[in-house]
């Protein structure tokens, strides 16, 4: 097991940790921070995660007095949505939450999204822990505060920035995943490598058939790894204004691809292993990488089960739909690299050389 934190300037709360290792869901008392008039705790989750999952983490709750209460969503992206929302903060008020009381997150990426929308604003905030069960919850989203739920015209369009009180990432729950939500994860991982983490890259590019097998013991270090590297960007740039941007590498066109598949289409680490791509072969063009950073790209991606070379809507859609990304200022900006590890945001690039560069890829127009 490892305990890290994730430091926070200037919140209501220094620090909070991040507990990695196996059997954390029975233990979960254990881990918390003192919490001395919270009595009950809601905890989001879908009915396949709660099925599965929801009996051993009442029991680890329990053990510190806290009532488990469990509020059903969707599975995925559907459940992040106003609707959603507005249908968990009518459930607290008629179980009578109160402000001291525990959201949980429970799942993945989208649930822990949504879960910790509704506790930022419910009551103008309570507290919220996330137990993240999916690879890219635990090394990406579970991780900095960042709570949202999507519009029709956009992801992750209505948030807030809200820190749990901890999170708790149990890497027993890997072993459940489906070998798509798994490859899903292992794009968030080779971000963090490609971007940030040299060590992490070699270690990828030189064996990662034991994170294929799930190994547990290689799962900790590799989890533990990404919150890590993670945790030093979040704690030098809270509100995602400027070093943070560097963790959105690959996800401008992600994003993009996300929304024109209406979140049902491509998964999230398929999308983002496509706009990595993307990106390599734009920083090429540009003339700020050297040459073979792309192939550098996908060798690794195709490595991890990943295809960073799928088909592309045509071009003309992919800008409008890029240019309603919230991160739009007059032009397109792009995290881009000037080599692994070197990442930097590049402020309004221009639709020829992003059209060019997706006409490459096979994108139409």
């Amino acid at each position: 097991m490892e305990r890290l934190s994730v430091s926070v300037p200037g919140g209501p709360a220094t620090e909070y940790p991040v507990v990695v290792g196996s059997g954390l869901l029975e233990a979960a008392g254990a881990h918390l921070p003192e919490l001395p008039a919270s009595e009950k705790a809601f905890v989001v989750a879908d009915h396949q995660v709660a099925g599965q999952f929801l009996d051993a983490l009442g029991r680890g709750l329990a053990a510190r007095g806290l009532q488990t209460v469990h509020v059903g969503v969707p599975q995925g992206e559907e459940a992040k949505s106003l609707a959603t929302a507005t249908a968990l903060y009518r459930q607290l008020a008629t179980q009578e939450a109160h402000r001291d009381d525990l959201v949980v997150a429970l799942g993945g990426g989208s649930v822990g999204d949504l879960a910790g929308f509704v506790a930022a604003t419910y009551m103008r905030g309570i507290p919220f822990v996330q137990v993240p069960t999916t690879l890219t919850a635990q090394v990406d989203a579970s991780i900095g505060g960042k709570t949202a739920v999507n519009l029709p015209e956009g992801k992750n369009l209505v948030g807030a920035f809200h820190q749990p009180v901890a999170v708790l990432a149990d890497v027993t729950t890997l072993a459940t995943l489906p070998d798509r939500e798994l490859r899903s994860g292992l794009a968030e991982v080779a971000k963090v490598g490609l971007s940030l983490d040299l060590d992490l890259l070699d270690a990828l590019e030189t064996d990662p058939a034991p994170i294929l097998a799930r190994d547990p013991a290689a799962m900790e270090r590799l989890v533990a790894r990404c919150v890590r590297a993670k945790a030093e960007v979040v704690a030098a740039d809270v509100r995602d204004t400027g070093r943070r941007l560097v963790l959105n590498y690959g996800h401008t066109l992600g994003h993009a691809l996300e929304r024109l598949d209406a979140f049902a289409g491509r998964s999230h680490g398929e999308a983002v292993a496509i706009g990595m791509a993307f990106a390599a072969r734009l920083a090429e063009r540009l003339e700020l990488a050297p040459p073979g950073l792309a192939a550098r790209h996908v060798r690794l991606l195709k490595s991890l089960g990943l295809e960073p070379e799928g088909a592309l809507p045509a071009s003309d859609e992919i800008l409008a739909a890029m240019r309603l990304d919230k991160k739009f200022r007059g032009g397109i900006r792009f995290v881009l690299l000037e080599d692994v590890a070197r990442p930097r945001v590049v402020e309004g690039v221009s639709q020829d050389a992003v059209r060019a560069t997706l006409k490459e890829m096979g994108a139409a127009g």
